[in-house]
């Protein structure tokens, strides 16, 4: 499944990238031979774009620490926001007659000339590259994880004249023994890569990069991740300033007085005041480093002894592809209060919640219970999209479901007709609606049946 596909025929290559995690997973890719073209020739292009809700007061993908590292395999870099300015790249779709023109522009600014285009795109439900897809409608696809939420069902319906065309799913090892949800409705094949591949594109990176100085003294020392989920809607900022409160206050009963606290990117910097006054009630100390640096980089030069976080796919990639200890805080919580039930960041917290210790070091669920578990929520967040799924996932809410109350609303489960469901008064008429809507449906085919003629000549 890892060995380096057979060269496929001369394409231009476009490769569709929003963040330096997503660049790295598909340098890494790359440098694992899974976009080989015949004879070594054929035009690759790296086609950034910022999905960030104000493009314009972002920095740029290309200012990243280790940019011009990863982006080395490429021909040319160009930029999606500039060429459909002012239009956003989450929002903006043309309509079919449009799209013909679309390619046609594309093709003379990017400088394409005519040759078959590959799309090696991520998140494949939502534009930019559902756009993509439209515009160059002879492309095949290729889709690349962006972490966790890989291992979720398909949030929104990709048409299949899309979905036909999707050659694999590409992803990183983040979740050992498990199949993402991702795309099963069309059986896209899934391809692993390597774990090697994607520690040395980060070894590369971490080359010459500033990195934090923890605190001085002797002991562990702990990286805490922030995940910036108020401006997300997830929580308030003051929750979210004592969630960072509460992962020092892990790492502290874990043993780690040494802290370093890495915000989210975009954070602002009023919430790690909590964090600060916390540090100094507990006698830790904590070095808050703010510098757009991949926590991976971390991982591979600073090598923590300790990470804590909530539930970022940061988190994974430390246990996962570094065996680093980890500690989530706070999943629980957010399971409980998450709507509406489909969001993307469900299964992710379901996976960080299930497999990685709390701060009571408690050990996760066996692997087979945790695949149980994703295969009920993935099918609850989308039933008709997982249909297939039905008997084996109310055989397993019927030995297990108890066990996972937060994780599973009676309603909810009542309005599937599952197990463990509580029959509400909507759930409890749905089948009267649903016969009467037969019923309904039986008699207009007798009357047209009948007096068909006569209503017709009418």
């Amino acid at each position: 499944m890892n060995a380096a596909v057979p060269a496929a025929p001369v394409r231009t290559q476009i490769f569709e990238v929003s963040t330096l995690y997503g660049l790295a997973t598909v340098r890494a890719a790359l440098d694992q031979g899974l976009f080989e073209q015949a004879g070594g020739t054929g035009l690759r292009v790296l086609l950034l774009t910022n999905n960030s809700a104000a493009p314009e007061s972002a920095a740029p993908l290309t200012e990243a620490p280790g940019f011009a590292e990863l982006a080395a395999p490429f021909d040319r870099v160009v930029s999606y926001n500039a060429a459909i300015a002012p239009l956003h790249p989450s929002g903006w779709r043309p309509s079919d007659a449009e799209a013909p023109l679309w390619e046609r522009y594309f093709r003379l600014l990017w400088d394409l000339g005519d040759t078959p285009v590959q799309l090696i795109v991520e998140s494949i439900q939502v534009s930019p590259a559902q756009t993509l897809a439209l515009v160059f409608p002879q492309a095949g696809i290729d889709v690349y994880a962006d972490g966790l939420m890989t291992w979720s069902p398909t949030r929104t319906r990709v048409v299949s004249e899309i979905g036909a065309r999707i050659d694999r799913l590409l992803h990183l090892d983040l979740v050992p023994g498990l199949d993402p949800l991702l795309l099963t409705e069309f059986a896209t094949p899934r391809t692993v890569i390597d774990t090697a591949a994607f520690t040395a594109v980060i070894d590369r990176l971490a080359q010459g990069q500033a990195l934090p100085q923890p605190p001085a003294g002797e002991g562990p020392v702990a990286l805490l991740l922030g995940q910036y989920l108020s401006p997300l809607g997830l929580v308030s900022a003051g929750e979210e300033e004592q969630l960072h409160a509460d992962l020092l206050a892990a790492a502290v009963g874990a043993g780690a007085r040494r802290i370093v606290f890495k915000p989210h990117p975009s954070a602002p910097a009023e919430l790690t005041g909590a964090l600060l006054e916390r540090a100094a009630a507990l006698g830790a100390e904590v070095r808050v480093f703010a510098e757009p640096v991949l926590a991976e980089v971390l991982y591979a030069r600073a090598r923590p002894d300790l990470v804590v976080g909530c539930f970022s796919t940061a988190l994974a990639t430390a246990a996962e592809l570094y065996a680093i200890p980890v500690i989530r805080v706070g999943t629980r919580p957010l399971i409980r209060r998450l709507k509406p039930y489909p969001n993307s960041n469900r299964i992710p917290l379901v996976l960080v919640d299930a497999r990685y210790p709390g701060p009571d070091r408690r050990p996760g669920a066996p692997a087979g219970e945790v695949a149980g578990l994703v295969e009920a929520v993935g099918f609850c967040m989308q039933p008709l999209l997982l249909a297939a799924r039905r008997p084996r996932v109310a055989a397993w809410l019927a030995a297990h479901g108890a066990d996972y109350p937060d994780f599973f609303p009676e309603a909810l489960l009542g309005r599937l007709e599952l197990p463990g469901g509580r029959r509400t008064l909507t759930t409890r008429a749905m089948p009267l609606v649903r016969r009467a809507a037969r019923s309904a449906y039986g008699i207009s085919k007798q009357v047209e049946a009948r007096f068909g003629d006569r209503l017709r000549g009418a």
